[in-house]
């Protein structure tokens, strides 16, 4: 076959551009990530190989670095699956996913210059062209011919039949002549010590002598005592596997024998993946059989709450050709999941009481979707609200609150958890709601985040206290915040609720005097039973069916606008205002009205004194 002339995808062209003139901050980098691939090539083998042991053969799995200086170039070689001329093009070419474009967007400022993002986004292997103005690849399958793949980086790459003999690949790096620094033995024994001490095969270098020596300890890094390991070779190993080069907050290491036995290795990141919130992307940790790679991403062995966490997990209790769906309601890995669901709390348990301030970079990077396991972890519900913390109108300028400390210094005669959602933490500390229980110094929780709406559907009480929305018509709530003369009151407006209620129509419930106001005219509350007004809009908006209802409007019977109601005996006046009152409401929650325009034009009237002599000194809102 004759040599195949393609160009790259546009997105890559974009990538090499920024590879070969903006990211030079940290060259050393492209070695790590040649040899992590590398280290992936022979796990990909060696799980191959349960299924055709003869692929592997009786040969050592390994990465070999062999510099020649006289031809200036850097070969990385291993013995792994290598690739078909199919997997050559698809791998080096293309990207079939947004991590190249992701990639790019992430890069701002300096960040053009650091090359720590890049492993991050599995754009790893055009890490090469930071050194090299050319580079090539020899590659071959056992069951495939062997194939040349070749690049300057400027926009087309070659591919062609390979004279390459032996199974695996040889990614050769013409290097630069200002980057020639990578042929010395010394710095690249360093490069690998300080980068991939850590990976589980041997990666020799070919010195002065043609001889190879071993760089790094070539051990599973899970497997070492915790005596002999540094936080340091933890920080590292971290760096390894999640391709992260941000320093986790933490991490927990054990070893369990027993009726089951397993080693796993997890770690807490310090924030938030790019991808986080993208569905399509598969989670959770690495999973080994008897040190042998077996997945990448073992969902399974932990619910999707904790899908933040990173780590290892290695047993000898299942077997090697292990696929997902044996591990999908397999006894063995129910059992290791609800261990490793205990490690995760423990340690986050661990973390809130004795590093504050790294939890709260947790809580804030990662809070929300803990949360999930509220709604989502019946039997840990309690141990997850522990750790959940959330905005209050008792702190507004503190850090976020957790229950034990609301529940601590409520005050006796507060009868339960009060809290109050909306869509955003300016909404709910203005909402009229919270007006008299700031009168009464009752704590509401403010919760902002769209699970909320769930969270609060599944966590009815906590330590004893019930949870209860201050939105909501409750007569156990309002019995804590009623004023002495609202009897009094509600007889002289009897006749005044019963005449809005008619002109409002179906769109209220019941228009009734409220103890809760003591600023506003006016707000709408929930039926005791009913949906949210925020979780029935937030249904609707997603295209749910959700059960219809009709809000209370409540008045503030202080109020110089309820006042003017009810002194007002013209018809369409009293509509105007009554209109008024209801659209305020309706805007104070973050709702929309159905007539805006008739609104503003009620609105202008009553600025205009179109309700009386008296209509200029009525305060409004």
């Amino acid at each position: 076959m004759a040599v195949e002339k393609r160009e790259f995808q546009a997105e890559v062209r974009h990538l090499l551009h920024l590879m070969i003139h903006s990211l030079y901050s940290n060259k050393e980098i492209f070695l790590r990530e040649l040899i992590s691939n590398a280290s992936d090539a022979c796990d990909k083998l060696r799980f191959e190989a349960i299924a055709r042991p003869e692929l592997l053969g009786g040969d050592e799995l390994a990465v070999e670095l062999i510099p020649d200086p006289a031809a200036g170039t850097l070969t990385i070689r291993d013995n792994g699956v290598g690739m078909s001329r199919d997997e050559v093009i698809e791998n080096l070419g293309t990207i079939a996913r947004s991590g190249t474009r992701k990639f790019i967007e992430s890069l701002s400022g300096d960040q053009k210059k650091d090359s720590q993002l890049i492993g991050q986004f599995g754009v790893g292997f055009y890490s090469a062209y930071i050194v090299a103005d050319r580079v090539t690849v020899l590659s071959k399958r056992t069951d495939a011919d062997a194939v040349r793949w070749e690049s300057d980086g400027q926009g087309e790459f070659s591919v062609e039949p390979s004279f390459k003999l032996d199974r695996g690949t040889e990614v050769i790096l013409h290097l630069r002549e200002d980057d020639k620094e990578f042929l010395e033995p010394v710095r690249l024994a360093t490069i690998v010590r300080r980068y991939s001490d850590h990976i589980g095969l041997p990666i020799k270098l070919k010195n002065d002598k043609g001889e190879l020596e071993t760089l790094n300890q070539a051990r599973a890094f899970w497997t070492r005592p915790k005596s002999e390991l540094k936080d340091e070779d933890y920080a590292k190993f971290y760096e390894q596997i999640a391709h992260d080069y941000q320093a986790p907050l933490a991490w927990a290491h054990h070893k369990v024998e027993g009726t089951i036995e397993y080693t796993s290795l997890l770690y807490i990141p310090s924030h938030a993946p790019f991808d986080l919130w993208d569905r399509e992307q598969s989670r959770g940790v690495q999973l080994y059989v008897k040190r042998v790679f077996i997945m990448d991403k073992a969902a399974e062995l932990l619910p999707p709450y904790l899908r933040f966490v990173r780590g290892v997990v290695d047993t000898p209790d299942l077997p090697l050709n292990v696929s997902r769906e044996i591990l999908q309601g397999n006894r063995t890995v129910e059992k290791i999941r609800g261990a490793l669901v205990k490690r995760v709390l423990d340690l986050l348990d661990d973390m809130a009481a004795n590093k504050p301030d790294d939890y709260a970079k947790f809580w804030a990077a990662f809070g929300v979707v803990l949360k999930e396991g509220i709604v989502e972890d019946a039997a840990n519900r309690e141990r997850i609200a522990r750790l959940c913390r959330f905005h209050s109108t008792a702190a507004p300028d503190q850090p976020e609150v957790s229950l034990e400390a609301y529940v601590a210094r409520m005050p006796a005669e507060q009868g339960g958890i009060y809290y109050l959602t909306a869509d955003t933490l300016a909404a709910a500390r203005s909402s009229p709601h919270l007006e008299g229980f700031r009168a009464r110094n009752f704590e509401v929780l403010l919760l902002v985040d769209r699970i909320d709406e769930w969270v609060v559907g599944h966590l009815n009480e906590f330590g004893g206290k019930k949870l209860e929305s201050v939105s909501r018509a409750s007569r156990d709530l309002e019995s804590k915040i009623e004023t002495p003369d609202k009897a009094r009151l509600e007889g002289e407006y009897k006749d005044v609720l019963e005449h809005l209620q008619k002109t409002l129509g179906e769109r209220v419930e019941s228009v009734r005097l409220s103890s809760r106001l003591t600023e506003s005219p006016s707000c709408l509350v929930a039926g005791e039973y009913a949906l949210s007004r925020r979780l029935e809009e937030m249904l609707k908006r997603a295209g749910e069916q959700a059960p219809s209802s009709r809000p209370i409007l409540e008045l503030n019977p202080t109020h110089p606008l309820v006042e003017k109601l009810k002194a007002t005996a013209d018809e369409a006046t009293f509509a105007d205002l009554g209109e008024l009152l209801f659209g305020q409401a309706v805007l104070a929650e973050g709702g929309q009205l159905d007539d805006p325009a008739g609104f503003v034009r009620r609105l202008n009237k009553l600025l205009l004194g179109g309700t009386g002599g008296n209509a200029g000194r009525i305060i409004v809102g």
